[in-house]
């Protein structure tokens, strides 16, 4: 339950919290905020990580001179592009056996199915849109692999999709974080990027289950 805590004190307070690892340890933050993007779009057991506030956080403490941008830009891209093929590998060759379980605590089905259902409507342009949808973004190329799907289309989908979302969120936050205004109220605006990228899965998690409803109750 600390654990737990500890994760949402982190993704509430991240401009505070990335502030602090910036001062602390210095040109390692690249390397960190690589980890935790490369962890959160690449390991289905770490979807809690912090994906788009991390990110517009991380441009608008750039813009202090503390980070290169650019470079910052380059190595997120990479992370996020490397770690949605890690996914996408472990999805093809284990990814039946993981989710074998459906009590397990770990690899929750639930997720799996909502991003299931997330495909039947987009199709392989889950691969890009998912990048804006917190969870889904890290079980999307999961169940790609887990389906087979093209790898090469799938590497297609990928780069495009992390180019976008790393460079929207990173250049918005620098650009946009340094203004009075975002300043004073940082932490309201990472509430909002939270309860917004939240949403469209909050929407698919009330479908998924109002459709076990209907199945449950109607008549074999």
């Amino acid at each position: 339950m600390e654990f737990i805590h500890l994760v949402i004190d982190f993704i509430l307070h991240i401009d505070q919290h990335l502030a602090a690892l910036t001062a602390q340890y210095g040109t390692w933050i690249y390397a960190i905020l690589f980890l935790i993007i490369f962890c959160e779009t690449g390991l289905v057991v770490t979807p809690f990580l912090p994906g788009d506030s991390l990110l517009f956080v991380a441009g608008a403490i750039a813009v202090h001179g503390t980070m290169n941008v650019h470079l910052l830009v380059l190595l997120l891209i990479s992370a996020a592009i490397l770690g949605d093929a890690l996914n996408y590998t472990i999805g093809r060759f284990m990814g039946q056996r993981l989710f074998r379980n459906p009590d397990s605590k770990i690899f929750r089905r639930r997720h799996l199915e909502i991003t299931q259902q997330f495909y039947a409507r987009h199709g392989g342009k889950t691969i890009i849109l998912a990048r804006f949808v917190p969870i889904v973004r890290t079980f999307a190329p999961f169940v790609a692999g887990m389906g087979h799907m093209n790898y090469a289309h799938f590497a297609a989908y990928n780069v495009v999709g992390a180019v976008l979302w790393v460079t929207l969120f990173t250049y918005g936050g620098y650009f946009f974080g340094n203004l009075p205004a975002v300043q004073s109220n940082l932490h309201y605006l990472i509430v909002g990027i939270i309860v917004v990228s939240i949403l469209p899965g909050l929407i698919q998690l009330i479908r998924h289950r109002m459709n076990r409803s209907v199945r449950v109750q109607t008549p074999q």
